[in-house]
């Protein structure tokens, strides 16, 4: 097992500086392209961190601390995002992300004691029983997916214009 809190919080410290660095400033051209119907722009990808802070992760761990497995925790709806109709700009999501990030980032550390909890179980309610621990490492790698999404995404919007050379160009590799 590789998991350590401390590891999975240096991960989670450094996505909001990592994604203001990398999308502050933007044409709006590469925050807006996605992969096609159905898929994510980076500022909804940002989005969808920013409801994942408020209504993910540490809701779901004080869950598993106050419940176990009595009951399961309340579902997430992933898409949520989507719905929202407050017209922000990349600047002012990134923000709202860092400092909700900066919040939970510390409840975390005040909420689990990694000599006591991380081996405590709750109720998923498609999975069953999970871990704090797996929840925890679950956080850190979402945030590298959405970070990778972002870069994949942007690249793609160039995939025509790169020409022959997309055959060295694995990011641009067609996955089946």
């Amino acid at each position: 097992m590789n998991f350590t809190m401390k590891e999975a919080i240096e991960i989670l410290e450094r996505t909001p500086q990592t994604l203001a660095f990398f999308l502050s400033g933007l044409s709006e051209g590469w925050v807006t392209c996605n992969e096609g119907e159905g898929t994510w722009n980076a500022s909804e990808v940002i989005d969808h961190l920013i409801e994942g802070e408020n209504n993910n992760w540490l809701p779901r761990l004080a869950f598993i601390l106050q419940e176990g497995e009595g009951r399961p925790f309340p579902r997430f709806d992933r898409y949520s995002h989507l719905n929202q109709k407050e017209e922000r700009t990349m600047e002012q999501k990134l923000q709202e992300f860092k400092n909700v990030r900066a919040q939970n980032i510390a409840k975390l550390k005040t909420l689990i004691d990694p000599a006591v909890h991380l081996e405590w179980t709750g109720s998923h309610p498609a999975f069953g029983p999970v871990k704090v621990r797996e929840l925890i490492s679950t956080w850190a790698v979402h945030d590298l997916t959405h970070i990778a999404q972002i870069v994949r995404v942007m690249a793609e919007r160039y995939r025509t214009d790169v020409g022959p050379w997309v055959e060295y160009l694995g990011i641009l590799k067609k996955r089946s």
